[in-house]
């Protein structure tokens, strides 16, 4: 259990540094952009969503490997044990949507929870982020 929460911890201390240095990197970028505003918040908008799937494929990464080489648990339902299932059931898991179609067992259970929370906290970062750029928008 111990190795579960050591690599749960450094999978969220990694997509919240990428995730902040992307969104750091639009702050700079997107108002040096010499075109109307509108299209700099929809670059804006692209960059999160970028942010947010390289955070999904990094958890489905890891779901994946501890599947396959950890023995930290299985992902239950209609999963082959495929990468493809394993970035799927992140994507559900991070925006959590929840379809359960698969489901986690195991300490992966703990994984996708965290997952859950994490992906949560950084789509309300994105929003807010992109809130702040709307206002720019409206001002002008």
């Amino acid at each position: 259990m111990m190795v579960s929460i050591l690599i749960i911890t450094g999978l969220v201390a990694i997509t919240v540094v990428i995730h902040c240095e992307v969104l750091r990197k639009l702050w700079i970028t997107i108002p040096k952009l010499r075109m109307k505003h509108r299209v700099r918040v929809i670059t804006g908008i692209f960059g999160t969503i970028c942010a947010h799937i390289i955070g999904v494929w990094i958890f489905g990464l890891a779901f994946y490997q501890m599947i396959t080489y950890g023995g930290f648990g299985t992902l239950d339902g209609r999963c082959d044990g495929s990468l493809t299932d394993a970035v799927y059931f992140s994507f559900t898991n991070y925006t959590t949507v929840g379809y359960g179609d698969i489901e986690s067992g195991g300490q992966l259970r703990f994984l996708a929870g965290i997952e859950a929370i994490t992906g949560l906290s950084l789509i309300t970062w994105s929003a807010s982020f992109m809130f702040m750029e709307m206002m720019k928008f409206w001002e002008e």
